[in-house]
């Protein structure tokens, strides 16, 4: 133990399980610049050009190379896995989810029928074998949902007024400290983990005890073989890391454990960058490294992360397009002390991106503040003028709700490290439930009656006073809905999948948040200005049905810096909160929500009829908390003002805001480009925005790309959709027809 602590500050991290006070106490600020980073060693070249190649095929075979039929997924499932046996020498971080690269993995536990059918979708036989066990003698997440089901739950569902909920797949959003690997080792994690168990219901075992210590003796099982796990490679990870390549490498032997064991929507990586960062600077203080050495480590780490691949569905793919992990990784950020946390390995882990090229994988988050140092934010803003692989997220408001050692546990939600996890929850269609309040709760599509049948508008104008009452009702009765069948599905994921080796590596004394979601945020937001302002008239068809709507006057729309429209927006997101709040959530969870689509706003929109606003039925909604498309006529600047007037303690779960900007409305070149956006970004998180997705590049390449997808330059082309990037060429033609719809700023 003192030889891997060698050098090390601090006490109370030595005493109980406390990364904050480890990095605290030991991590080296960086106020240099990028002149230190060094290009891809000879081994880098090597193994990412087999990866390319294989990646090439995947595509070739329709998005997916290999999958399992045979072999439930689990810690030690497979023995040692490889990019290429024979080169796997030198690979600096080994192992592999399956036996080979990019084979995806059989995961029953969330549902059989999905698992099955993520298998024949792409001409995969499962198992018979598999097949009978997971039917007739083992119960799943999926089988439990919907056994408890109600009528109304499946209504809504049914009807697409709640979508994409966790009931078909693994929920993810947890991330697991995998820190404490290397810094601990697992028989330190197993004693704490067997300490709180000693302890646990000594005055009573009600039901909530017994649950508890039955998931304890769970993760104690998950840490037990994620040592065996590690040892199919060589490794022992029963104590702490003793030096840099071991502590990257017991750290992703953590998260490879998750992800051996879970496919849930969101497989964070965490806030490692830092972390890291310590036990290269010690190494190189020592002489034991180079810096050509410490890049080759993250690169080959990084390597891995793009590597993580679920089988999925095709209703997944819809909402989810491009294959996304969502393995999101932090850098940057301040500390609470008023130190900001840039390290060399921020810049390392950026580099990445240089040294391999654009990809979506693993997330990059930039946790930024206009007091970082300005080295740094020019070199972040450099890279997203380059490359489109960027976020950022605005650490001084999340700071205060989550402390200094915060992670984006999905896109854009923060959750504090190893003490937190989330149960995440898909999205309410506001706008649907917009034209519930219309109709008296008809719906368009399948004219069921979905809503209660509160009585409907019956004039041939929609006014502002007989609207808001009716809207205001349907909003309670949808936020009723939609906690009661989240509550339901956490329950039986709790039960039938529960996640025990990320949840191994968080606090037992847990803190939980109950995401919640809004689609069509935009949308609402205009047809209510447009009634409030102007007049909607109601054109029926031959059944009286409020089919679509013609408006008459102008009337304000958010995204345009103008009071009247972003008052209604906050108003909107508060109340819908306000109503979540109302309820009881699972295990007295905290209800969060966010304005969050993914590249579901596309399906949700084919669900979704004519709006007040001038939004066609059938049509996209607008993504995230974006405007609407085509409401934006005050150029970037304006629209970034309207996102910045919503206050992020309504949305902890995050306000995802995209933007497409022309590289000419930021400069003439790309160090010129750089600078605007540093000035641009300052302004905008100074006002209290949280979130900003970073394109640059023009709407005819996106054309090309779409029309041209065997060009070498497109193979890795990365764009930022709302909170997540993803390879343009990977999206249908139906999303990559959205992206281009989207308004792609001139000036600013």
């Amino acid at each position: 133990m003192s030889n891997a602590w060698r050098n090390f500050r601090g006490t109370q991290w030595k005493e109980e399980i406390n990364l904050r006070d480890f990095i605290q106490n030991n991590y080296t600020q960086y106020d240099g610049d990028e002149s230190f980073l060094v290009g891809p060693t000879d081994a880098t070249n090597t193994l990412w050009g087999e990866l390319q190649k294989l990646q090439k095929e995947e595509r070739a075979k329709g998005g997916v190379l290999d999958m399992e039929t045979e072999v439930v997924s689990g810690l030690t499932a497979y023995g040692p896995g490889y990019i290429n046996e024979k080169t796997k020498d030198l690979e600096r971080v080994v192992g592999l989810q399956t036996d080979k690269p990019l084979k995806r993995a059989f995961m029953p536990y969330g549902g059989i029928k999905m698992a099955e059918q993520a298998c024949t979708t792409y001409g995969y036989e499962p198992s018979a074998k598999l097949h009978d066990i997971f039917h007739n003698y083992v119960k799943t997440h999926n089988d439990g949902v919907f056994d408890a089901y109600t009528p109304e739950m499946k209504l809504v569902r049914h009807n697409h007024i709640l979508t994409g909920l966790p009931d078909t797949y693994g929920r993810g959003r947890i991330v697991g400290d995998y820190r404490r690997v290397a810094l601990y080792g697992i028989d330190r994690l197993i004693e704490e983990k067997k300490n709180d168990l000693a302890t646990m219901g000594e005055r009573e075992m009600v039901d909530e005890v017994v649950r508890l210590r039955e998931e304890v003796a769970m993760q104690i099982k998950a840490l037990k073989g994620l040592k065996e796990m590690a040892a199919q490679y060589g490794f022992d990870i029963s104590q702490p890391a003793t030096n840099a390549r071991e502590a990257v490498q017991w750290l992703y032997f953590g998260y490879l454990g998750a992800v051996k064991t879970q496919n849930g929507a969101a497989m964070s990586v965490g806030r490692v960058s830092t972390f890291l960062d310590i036990y290269i600077t010690r190494d190189l203080n020592e002489g034991t490294i180079t810096e050509d050495d410490a890049q080759e480590l993250i690169d080959h780490l990084v390597m891995k992360f793009r590597m993580v691949k679920f089988a999925r569905i095709p209703s997944y793919n819809e909402l989810f397009s491009g294959d996304p992990v969502w393995a999101t990784l932090e850098v940057a950020g301040m500390g609470q002390d008023g130190r900001h946390m840039v390290t060399k390995n921020d810049f390392r882990f950026l580099h990445t991106l240089e040294n391999m090229g654009p990809s979506p994988e693993p997330n990059l988050t930039v946790l930024y503040s206009s007091r970082l140092p300005e080295t740094f934010k020019r070199y972040a803003a450099y890279i997203s003028v380059k490359t489109s692989s960027i976020q950022y997220e605005n650490d001084d408001v999340m700071r205060p709700v989550w402390g200094d050692d915060y992670s984006i546990c999905c896109c854009v939600s923060a959750t504090q490290t190893g003490k937190e996890m989330q149960f995440f929850g898909a999205r309410a269609n506001l706008a649907k439930c917009l034209t519930y309040a219309i109709s008296g709760g008809v719906d368009s599509k399948t004219r069921q009656q979905v809503g209660p049948a509160y009585r409907p508008i019956e004039g041939d104008v929609v006014t502002y006073e007989e609207f808001m009452p009716r809207f205001m009702d349907m909003m309670e009765w949808l936020a009723a809905v939609y906690v009661k069948t989240l509550n339901l599905i956490h329950y039986m994921h709790d039960k039938y999948f529960y996640e025990a080796e990320e949840m191994a590596l968080i606090d037992t004394d847990v803190r939980r948040t109950f995401a919640t979601g809004i689609a069509g945020f935009s949308h609402v937001v205009d047809s209510i200005s447009a009634i409030k302002y102007a007049k909607v008239n109601i054109v029926r068809d031959e059944t009286g049905f409020p089919l679509e709507f013609k408006t008459e006057g102008d009337f304000p729309r958010y995204g345009n810096d103008d009071d009247r429209a972003d008052d209604i927006a906050v108003w909107l997101l508060k109340t819908f909160i306000g109503m979540v709040k109302k309820h009881h959530t699972y295990r007295n969870s905290e209800p969060t929500t966010s304005i969050l689509t993914i590249t579901s706003n596309v399906v949700y929109g084919k669900y979704t009829s004519n709006m007040p606003d001038g939004r066609k039925a059938g049509a996209p909604l607008a993504p995230g908390a974006n405007p609407s498309y085509g409401a934006e006529k005050n150029g970037l600047l304006a629209s970034l003002n309207s996102l910045a007037k919503l206050p992020y303690k309504y949305a902890l779960d995050g306000i995802s805001n995209t933007q497409t900007i022309s590289p000419s409305a930021l400069g003439h070149d790309d160090e010129q480009r750089a600078k605007t956006l540093v000035s641009v970004m300052d302004g905008y998180f100074d006002k209290g925005a949280h979130h900003l997705n970073v394109n640059v590049f023009g709407v005819d390449k996106l054309k090309d790309a779409m029309e041209h997808p065997e060009k070498p330059e497109y193979a890795n082309f990365t764009i930022r959709v709302s909170g997540y990037a993803v390879k343009f060429i990977d999206l249908t033609r139906e999303q990559q027809l959205d992206v281009i719809a989207r308004q792609a700023h001139e000036r600013l």
